[in-house]
C-alpha cells in the first residue's frame, strides 16, 4: 500500500497551473477567491496517447501572446497558447538521423523570453538538448496568418558530450549560460552566444574505501536568476551537492539527503534556499550557505517526486510525480494547502503567473419605490396575523374528550345537593337542641313553684 498521511488542506490563494503527464494530456488547474480557494481542474488539452508522453515543457508567461513548448516522446515539440490550448506550429527534433525517436529523447527544453517583436510577424527562440547531448538554437518566425504558419530562421547545433547521457539541463535567468549533467557526465557549462564550453566539474576525490563515486547527476538549477557562477545539483547516490564556477571545480559543499535519488531540485527567489524532492516522495528546503536542512514539507507523497516549480510572486511551489497528484505547498509553513488527483503518472508542472482570478459579483437589487415598501410591509403584516392552522384531531381523542367532560358535569351536579343536605341537617340540630333547652327551663320552674309552697 502507497505511504500517505490524512492532514486538513486550508486551501490556496488564487494561481494557475499547468500538468503534463506521460499520456500526453496538459491540464489546467485553478483555484479562485482569496481565502483559502480550492484548486480543480478546469481544462484538459489534447488526446491521450503514450507516444505522445510529454518529457520536457517551458513556458514564457508575457503578457501579449504568451507561449508554452511541449517536448513529445515522438520526436515532435509543438509551441501552443498556454491560454487555451490551441497548437501554433510544430518543429520536429534535431538529433541523429540513425536513432529513433525514443532513444534521443528531449531532457532540456527552454523558450527564451527575449524575442522580436515585428508588424507583421512574432520570433521565438527555442534552445533543446537531448539524451545523447545534441543540443540545438532554433529562431522561428511566426507568421500572423490565421493558419499559424512558422518558418525556421537561423538555428545552432553542437554536442555538449562525447560520451555517457545527458539526464539534466538548465538555462540561467539571463539566458546566456545552460548547464548540463548526466550518467557519466560531470556537470559542465556552456556559453549560448558563442557555443563554448567555460566550465566542466571535477569528481569528488575517493572515499574511505578508496573508491570513486560514479558519475551520474540526475537534477540541477542556478542557485540564482542573477548569478550563474552557483550550481546545485542532485546525484542518483541522494547527494546535493554546491558548485561555485570562481573557486573551484569540486564541490564546495556536499551532504546526504534520504536514501533515494534526487530527482528534482528547484531554487527560490531568495537566491540561497532551494527544494528537493527524491524517489521515495520525500520534499524538503535546504539553506544552500551552509548545508543546514530547514525542514521537510508536511505530508508524505506516496511516488517518486519528478517536477518542483515555485511560483514567480505567490509564496507557494508546486509538486508533482508518479502518485498522480498535484500538491500546492506554503513554503514559509512548508503546510499542505491542497492537493488535486489527476489519474495519470505527472512530468511536470509549471505556473502561469498573469492568471488574474475574476470573481462573480451578484447582481444588486434594484431600488424599491416607497409604494413598494408599504406593500411589502403590509404584506408581511397579514403574514404574521395570520390564524396558524390546527391538526384535526381523530374520533377516538374526542370520545376521550367527551368522557371527561361528562365526568366533571356529574362532580360539579353532586357538590351542590351535598350542600343542602348537609344545611337541613344543621337546622334541624338546631331546632332540636334549641326544645330540649325550653323542656329542661319548664321542669326547672316547677319543682321550684312546689318547694315555696306552705
Amino acid at each position: 500500500m502507497p505511504r500517505t498521511t490524512t492532514i486538513e488542506c486550508p486551501g490556496c490563494p488564487p494561481l494557475r497551473a499547468l500538468t503534463f503527464d506521460v499520456l500526453g494530456l496538459i491540464k489546467v488547474i485553478e483555484a479562485h477567491g482569496k481565502q483559502g480557494g480550492v484548486p480543480k481542474v478546469v481544462e484538459r488539452w489534447f488526446e491521450p496517447d503514450t507516444s505522445k508522453c510529454v518529457l520536457a515543457a517551458s513556458i514564457n508567461d508575457r503578457k501579449i501572446d504568451p507561449l508554452l513548448a511541449v517536448a513529445r516522446k515522438s520526436g515532435v515539440i509543438e509551441v501552443c497558447s498556454p491560454i487555451n490550448g490551441d497548437v501554433r506550429f510544430t518543429v520536429p527534433n534535431v538529433s541523429d538521423a540513425s536513432l529513433r525517436a525514443e532513444d534521443d529523447a528531449v531532457v532540456g527544453l527552454h523558450l527564451f523570453s527575449r524575442q522580436k517583436l515585428e508588424l507583421t510577424s512574432r520570433s521565438c527562440t527555442l534552445f533543446t538538448c537531448t539524451t545523447k547531448g545534441n543540443a540545438s538554437m532554433r529562431s522561428i518566425e511566426i507568421a500572423d496568418s490565421p493558419e499559424g504558419s512558422a518558418s525556421v530562421g537561423s538555428s545552432r547545433t553542437w554536442s555538449v558530450c562525447a560520451s555517457g547521457n545527458i539526464l539534466c539541463s538548465k538555462v540561467d535567468g539571463s539566458e546566456n549560460y545552460a548547464l548540463f549533467g548526466g550518467k557519466g557526465v560531470e556537470v559542465n557549462m556552456w556559453d549560448l552566444e558563442n557555443c563554448t564550453k567555460i566550465w566542466a566539474a571535477k569528481s569528488p576525490p575517493k572515499n574511505s574505501l578508496d573508491m570513486f563515486s560514479p558519475t551520474w547527476f540526475t537534477s540541477a538549477t542556478f542557485m540564482s536568476k542573477d548569478d550563474h557562477r552557483k550550481i546545485v545539483a542532485g546525484t542518483n547516490n541522494h547527494q546535493v551537492r554546491l558548485y561555485d564556477i570562481s573557486a573551484q571545480r569540486r564541490p564546495v559543499i556536499s551532504f546526504d539527503f534520504r536514501e533515494t535519488p534526487i530527482k528534482a531540485i528547484a531554487e527560490d527567489l531568495d537566491g540561497y534556499t532551494v527544494y528537493i524532492g527524491n524517489g521515495s516522495g520525500d520534499l524538503a528546503s535546504v539553506d544552500m550557505r551552509t548545508g543546514k536542512l530547514l525542514g521537510c514539507f508536511l505530508g508524505k507523497c506516496s511516488g517518486s517526486i519528478r517536477s518542483i516549480a515555485r511560483h514567480p510572486e505567490l509564496p507557494v511551489i508546486a509538486s508533482c510525480g508518479l502518485d498522480s497528484y498535484i500538491r500546492i505547498w506554503d513554503i514559509k509553513t512548508r503546510q499542505l494547502l491542497s492537493a488535486v488527483f489527476l489519474k495519470q503518472h505527472l512530468t511536470n508542472v509549471v505556473f502561469d503567473s498573469n492568471f488574474a482570478d475574476k470573481e462573480v459579483t451578484p447582481l444588486a437589487d434594484p431600488p424599491l419605490n416607497t409604494k413598494q415598501i408599504a406593500n411589502e410591509n403590509e404584506v408581511s403584516d397579514d403574514e404574521e396575523t395570520l390564524p396558524v392552522k390546527r391538526k384535526k384531531a381523530s374520533k377516538k381523542d374526542e370520545g376521550i374528550k367527551k368522557k371527561k367532560k361528562k365526568k366533571k358535569a356529574t362532580k360539579d351536579s353532586e357538590v351542590p345537593e351535598e350542600n343542602e343536605e348537609s344545611k337541613k341537617g344543621a337546622l334541624k340540630e338546631k331546632e332540636g337542641s334549641k326544645k330540649l333547652k325550653s323542656k329542661k327551663r319548664s321542669k326547672r320552674s316547677k319543682y321550684e313553684i312546689v318547694d315555696d309552697a306552705p
